[in-house]
């Protein structure tokens, strides 16, 4: 069990994500309770999501209260889903309210980037700092901003959308290079004048950002040429957070921060090139360090009314 502090009791945490379903508990500063399972596509997702939070009930000990992260814009009062791209079923749903219901325990809703800040935030790479700027960078890309231990949710609660930064003059969006599924179009497009990489001996069908996220910690030079690129493009949308709120910490989540340190310098260096030198000089940028549990940690403190 990872090692926490400053447990949130009483709660449950669930994160719905495209790769699966994980929720956990927090119990005297560790994980007391985790579990995981997949998102089947021939079935309805409230009902999958409804089902995996009543075996988590009745495998997790005492539970009050349960908060659900979910990849989407999530409305202010932390019930109704607005949108979600990978969810689309979720859309336009009260759904804190439908599975508080089905569920008989009080339920919050949140936006899977602001609940993976309030992850590490409180117990990852984000402790300790005033205010932070986070980002979830996988299938889709995300972001969270927290100041002095709360989230700054903006007018109308959807602050922090990172994927819609332009990069470049013509409108470019970080979104539409650097997520998962961009990703891959970006490989596939040049995949073939690289016949040494192992990704180029699959069908183009079967490459995932996945793949390409294990080619590159086994060393794959195309793979890890085409994600620090990607990162980048990523450095180039945070330099203008950066510049715009001048954060303690930027803390970097998600599937491709895990291909290894050479995608963080990426990041870094492009930052570093394009903010302003002393918002820069006082900022630190690092990895997160829960993985994907942020998501379902966070999901947990807000769950617990935070």
């Amino acid at each position: 069990m990872s090692s926490l502090s400053n447990p949130e009791t009483g709660s449950l945490g669930i994160s719905i994500r495209v790769a699966g379903l994980t929720a956990v508990t927090l119990d005297a500063g560790k994980i007391g309770f985790r579990k995981e399972a997949g998102v089947r596509k021939d079935e309805g997702t409230f009902d999958q999501l409804a089902a995996f939070a009543r075996d988590c009930l009745q495998e997790a000990g005492e539970v009050e209260r349960i908060g659900i992260a979910v990849p989407g814009l999530i409305s202010s009062d932390q019930d109704r889903v607005e949108y979600s791209a990978a969810f689309p079923e979720l859309s336009r749903t009260e759904l804190g309210s439908m599975l508080a219901d089905a569920l008989g325990k009080p339920v919050s809703v949140e936006n899977d980037a602001n609940a993976g800040a309030l992850g590490e935030y409180n117990f990852g790479a984000g402790r300790g700092a005033e205010s932070l700027f986070y980002a979830t960078l996988g299938t889709g890309i995300g972001g969270a901003f927290v100041m002095n231990g709360e989230v700054w949710r903006g007018r109308s609660g959807f602050a922090g959308e990172f994927g819609y930064v332009a990069i470049n003059s013509d409108g470019l969006r970080l979104e539409d290079v650097a997520s998962g599924p961009n990703i891959v179009r970006r490989a596939l497009g040049r995949i073939h004048q690289d016949a040494t990489s192992d990704l180029a001996l699959l069908d183009e069908s079967e490459l995932t950002v996945e793949k390409m996220v294990e080619s590159a910690v086994r060393g794959d030079d195309f793979a890890l040429m085409m994600l620090e690129r990607t990162g980048t493009y990523i450095g180039s949308a945070l330099a203008s957070v950066i510049n715009l709120l001048n954060v303690e910490r930027v803390v970097l989540g998600g599937l491709i921060m895990s291909a290894g340190e050479s995608v963080l310098e990426s990041i870094v260096s492009r930052a570093r090139e394009l903010s302003f030198g002393p918002s820069f000089r006082d900022l630190v940028i690092v990895s997160g360090e829960l993985g994907t549990d942020a998501y379902a940690i966070g999901a947990c403190i807000v769950g617990n009314g935070k």
